[in-house]
């Protein structure tokens, strides 16, 4: 059943089942303009021609919601950045208080923002369970209870007792997550907290939410991936423009969210509608890789995150980074933004390179969005008078009019993945390096993205993409490197790495059931021996 959604068709409450969350005529507002907590705006007013005429408003990012949520499921929502989905998340886990409306939660929630919110980056992962687990209200006993098992589904190994200022967004992904749904959650809220995080975690965590909620009342999953949300929910709210479009069966609320998608970026199969990037390749060599090492140290032992690395770029190349989480991609990434330098080997840049390590690096939560423009286009080295001269271009290109004046420390991670990819791309830089900043955007979005790439590829020299979406991989690089454990398994074509990439997952896939499999006939034959 699919039920649109307004005033005078409120979803209809099933009896029969315990309910969890009720949410009645929703509401939540804010004041447009410099709230007082963002005094440091005032300053950078000085960096624009003109100061925005427009009078202070109020403005509901959610209004008039209501839905119930039901004891034993997994409840999705849906709809594109800036739709309501973190503001409804945030009132739900008790950060937000609704101005109108009332809302009903039976039982202790437990929600994951984005990737690793609240940890700190100086601590080990390790020491950011303990953290974050008492953050979320647990026990320090209980969790060193399951401190083991959370080590052990992260996958993150001897990374567990490094520093997280060494972890890649996938990496906290997998730990944040594992802390939260480990630690006994009665309703555990994911907001965008996977996108990050590669095949095999993704299918981990799908399954672990199954297994949840057996146990405990509900899920609540905050996704961009219509394909994971329709195979993994078993209901799906659609909010757009902050209120609710549609609710009902995944499969038929993803078709309804696809066919509302502008015609240009729709294909029959609902895939980006783009054409594979023809490469322009030059002899001119852009980035260079010499035997290129990083190590890390600890009290215990040197651990290397990437270990004689030998590649070249050449000029009009679209090179894809892929990769499971730890492989090493985001280390690669500082390396030629200047962040990290080399412990081994040489790198060398011909260009100036611009990065987007994640989503809203650099931004100023306190600020606006406008002034953010400016301070991350200055962070970017890009000269005032060009930023002023693109400002318009990059708010146009964002799609994020109506927020622009809107602190970002509202903004979701989705608004701030549009923001950044924006001011990055459209400042037209030598070298442009993308790690996983695009995975929290939109399916309107991203068509968007992918055509502003290749665009870019007739003014950078180079483009750098690390992702976990292969058929993006396939579809925009020309070229593509696998990382696994710091070192190069495959570099050349990209259908070709991605196929090998999947192969490889499957076989690791299939090794625990054949193992399982062989346990059972053993445990069978013994069985039968006794007899």
């Amino acid at each position: 059943m699919v039920l649109l959604s307004d005033n005078k068709n409120r979803e209809p409450i099933n009896q029969s089942r315990e309910v969890v969350i009720r949410a009645k005529n929703l509401g939540v507002s804010f004041q447009t303009g410099y709230r007082k907590d963002d005094y440091k705006s005032h300053v950078f007013n000085l960096f624009k021609k003109n100061k925005d005429p427009r009078e202070n408003k109020v403005v509901w990012p959610l209004r008039n919601i209501d839905f119930t949520g039901y004891k034993g499921e997994i409840l999705g929502i849906i709809g594109s950045n800036g739709s309501g989905k973190t503001t409804l998340c945030k009132i739900l886990s008790g950060i937000l208080t609704p101005d109108e409306g009332e809302v009903y939660v039976n039982g202790r929630v437990s929600a994951l923002f984005s990737l690793g919110m609240g940890f700190k980056k100086e601590l080990t992962g390790r020491e950011n369970v303990y953290l974050n687990g008492m953050m979320l209200g647990i026990e320090k006993h209980k969790i060193h209870e399951f401190i083991d098992e959370i080590h052990e589904f992260s996958g993150l190994g001897k990374f567990l007792d490094k520093p997280m200022k060494t972890y890649s967004s996938g990496m906290k992904a997998r730990l944040g997550f594992s802390v939260a749904a480990f630690l006994e959650p009665e309703i555990l809220i994911l907001d965008e907290a996977l996108n990050t995080g590669d095949l095999s975690f993704s299918r981990k965590a799908a399954e672990k939410m199954r297994e949840l909620v057996t146990k405990a009342k509900m899920v609540i999953l905050v996704t961009h991936s219509l394909r994971y949300a329709a195979k993994n929910c078993d209901r799906l709210i659609w909010l757009e423009k902050g209120t609710i479009r549609a609710t009902g069966q995944p499969s038929e609320i993803v078709e309804m969210y696809q066919e509302s998608v502008p015609e240009r970026t729709r294909k029959p199969r609902k895939r980006l509608e783009i054409e594979k990037t023809n490469a322009n390749v030059k002899e001119r060599t852009v980035v260079k890789a010499e035997n290129l090492g990083v190590s890390y140290h600890d009290k215990k032992d040197k651990f290397w995150a990437l270990k004689d690395l030998n590649f070249d770029i050449k000029e009009g190349e679209v090179v894809g980074i892929i990769g499971h989480n730890g492989a090493g991609k985001s280390t690669l990434c500082k390396l030629m933004t200047k962040i990290l330098s080399p412990d081994q080997g040489t790198l060398t840049l011909n260009g100036e390179t611009t990065a987007l390590l994640g989503y809203g690096t650099g931004f100023n939560s306190q600020l606006s969005g406008r002034d953010n423009i400016f301070l991350n286009g200055m962070l970017l080295g890009i000269p005032k008078e060009k930023i002023e001269n693109d400002y318009q271009n990059i708010i146009d290109f964002s799609g994020l009019k109506k927020a622009i004046d809107k602190p970002v420390k509202n903004y979701s991670s989705g608004m701030q993945a549009r923001l950044g990819f924006s001011i990055a791309a459209t400042l037209q830089p030598d070298i442009f390096i993308i790690d996983e900043a695009l995975s929290t955007g939109d399916l309107s979005f991203k068509q968007k993205a992918s055509e502003k790439i290749q665009e870019m590829m007739e003014k950078a020299k180079a483009v750098i993409i690390v992702s976990h979406s292969m058929s993006f991989v396939e579809k925009i690089c020309t070229r593509a490197i696998w990382i696994d454990k710091g070192e190069i398994v495959f570099d050349g074509d990209p259908e070709e790495a991605v196929k090998q990439y999947k192969l490889k997952y499957d076989q690791t896939k299939a090794a625990p059931k054949k193992k399982k499999r062989k346990k059972r006939r053993k445990k069978k034959i013994e069985t039968t021996s006794n007899e």
